[in-house]
Formats: structure tokens, C-alpha cells, sequence
């Protein structure tokens, strides 16, 4: 099991790099992720959840849909959150990067932001996710890792996203129940030798609260139900076969050969409660956000990151 998670870990961390440094102004959003996906299946794991690609103050769960024609511009603050899995077991990663070296100042929402003052919100966000690894150990309770990453952000004029968490992880299971705070709040869930934890907090100079886009391009299967069209018949089984209870994109069936109209079939799929939409993410107030987020183990002395 162990060497499953660290052989998807590397995958992870390899893919991450490779994105980074392939990241440029004028690219189209879905061909970095075509290709972080494609770099994941070339190094022997598959992806653990459609890439997400969350730029400015969109904060999370934005993946591209077919034909998606967004292209990245000088001064966006981009998010790349990545998964891999090995037969199920997982690793989750996440950076933030700006694109481009110009002076600015860019515009978002009615705050203007300089390539400084976005650099400083990346290497906060770099440096909270660092604070709260030194905080995992077995007996650390959930509550003292969400002070610690508030009280450092806070130093740095910024403030956390309160309603986005980490998230434990087992395997075929992204969010396995345990939430991992970047906020203060009285938890005293205590970690335990073994756990497979992502830790993921998010920085701000907004409010600190996301709230739901009306687009939804991630799904998750939630249950089996009676289903009129034979097209929404097949792609149920299509997804619980080939995706168990991790995310997927729609833009991943549309090649699907046995299945003609998988716009209706996904809408009848959403309608009767069958898979789960994921919105898109955005920061409440307009503000843009940073992220960071590594895969860890909990061991007797701490944790080994393995992302």
C-alpha cells in the first residue's frame, strides 16, 4: 500500500513540475491540462480527478470543458491542483504560479494587484502549507493545525479561505472524512500513525469565504437510480466502472463510442441524483487567491510529504 501512495507521490511531483515550467502567457487553459493529464497516464498512474486550473479569484474546482478556449494572461495568478492515483491509492498537490514578469498593476474585481503583492500571497501560502507539515504527528489534534496556519497568514497581512479544508484520503477516496482546517475552530480530532492526509490551505486578501459559480465541469458518482434513457443507463455503468468514487469530467465520456447524447444522459445523470456536480469555486468578494497543498503521511515522529 505504502509504496502505491509514494509511486503515485512521485508521479505527482514530477507532473507538477513539468506544468510549472511549461506554464506561459498565451497558453490555452486546456491544453496545460491535456497535458498534465496525459504526463500522469505516461508515468504509470492515472488521474486521481480532472485537473483544476483556477485563475484569480476563481478558487477551485474549475476544469476545462471540451473546446474550452480560455488562454492565461500576463499577470493571472493560476492555481494547478493535480491528483494521481495507483490502483486507487492517491496523491494530491497543488501550486500557485503568476504568469508573466510585468509591472502591473492587474486588475481584479476592485482591487489592483502587483506582481510584488502576488508574489508575497504565493510565498505565504508556500510557507502555510510548510507551518502546518511541522505541525502533523501522531496525538496532533485537527483544531491546533488550522491556528497555526491562521495566525501565520494573518502575520502576513492576508487571511486563509475558512471554508475550504484539507482532507484525509483512503483508497478509491478523495475526501475520506477527516477535514484539515486553516482556520482556528475547536477540533480535537487527533491524528493517528497511518493517516493519508492533504493539506491544502488558500490565502487571500478578501474576505476568506468561497462561494458556488453556476458552471459545474466535476462530477462524482453517488448512487445507482431508476433512469429513463438507455444512454444515461450506460454511462452510469460507464462511470462506476471506470471511476469508482473519484471526480471526472464530462469532457473524459464525450468520446465514449456507446453513447450518442451525452449532454442529455449527464443532465438526466445530475437531475435524478445520481452523480454529484462540483460548482466552480470563486472568492466571495472578488479577491484573488493562492494555493498550496502536499500529500503526507503520518508517522510516529511526524510526517513524510510524498508530493
Amino acid at each position: 500500500m505504502i509504496e502505491m501512495y509514494q509511486k503515485a507521490g512521485k508521479i505527482v511531483k514530477e507532473v507538477r513540475q513539468m506544468a510549472v515550467d511549461e506554464v506561459h502567457e498565451g497558453m490555452k487553459v486546456l491544453t496545460l491540462i491535456d497535458l498534465i493529464e496525459s504526463e500522469i497516464k505516461k508515468r504509470g498512474g492515472l488521474p486521481a480527478f480532472p485537473c483544476n486550473i483556477s485563475i484569480n479569484e476563481v478558487t477551485a474546482h474549475y476544469t476545462s470543458p471540451s473546446g474550452d478556449k480560455s488562454i492565461l494572461k500576463e499577470g493571472d495568478l493560476v492555481k494547478i491542483d493535480l491528483g494521481a492515483h495507483v490502483e486507487g491509492y492517491i496523491a494530491d498537490s497543488a501550486t500557485s504560479v503568476m504568469i508573466g514578469s510585468g509591472e502591473g498593476p492587474f486588475r481584479c474585481g476592485d482591487k489592483n494587484y502587483t506582481p510584488e503583492k502576488q508574489m508575497k500571497m504565493i510565498e505565504t501560502v508556500n510557507n502555510a502549507l510548510e507551518v502546518a507539515i511541522s505541525t502533523v504527528r501522531p496525538g496532533c489534534q485537527l483544531g491546533k493545525i488550522g491556528t497555526a496556519v491562521e495566525e501565520y497568514i494573518n502575520s502576513q497581512g492576508f487571511v486563509p479561505v475558512a471554508n475550504l479544508t484539507g482532507h484525509s484520503m483512503s483508497r478509491w477516496i478523495l475526501h475520506s472524512g477527516l477535514s484539515i482546517p486553516s482556520v482556528k475552530e475547536n477540533n480535537p480530532h487527533e491524528l493517528e500513525e497511518g493517516d493519508i492526509l492533504a493539506i491544502e490551505p488558500f490565502v487571500t486578501d478578501g474576505v476568506g469565504m468561497v462561494g458556488d459559480m453556476k458552471d459545474t465541469f466535476i462530477f462524482k458518482f453517488l448512487r445507482d437510480r431508476p433512469l429513463r434513457l438507455n444512454d444515461a443507463r450506460k454511462l452510469l455503468e460507464i462511470i462506476k466502472r471506470d471511476y469508482k468514487n473519484l471526480p471526472f469530467a464530462q469532457r473524459w465520456l464525450e468520446e465514449e463510442p456507446k453513447i450518442r447524447k451525452v449532454n442529455l444522459a449527464m443532465r438526466q445523470l445530475i437531475s435524478s441524483r445520481a452523480i454529484y456536480p462540483y460548482h466552480v469555486l470563486r472568492e466571495k468578494s472578488g479577491a484573488r487567491v493562492a494555493q498550496a497543498e502536499h500529500t503526507v503521511i503520518v508517522e510516529s515522529d511526524g510526517c513524510k510529504v510524498l508530493t
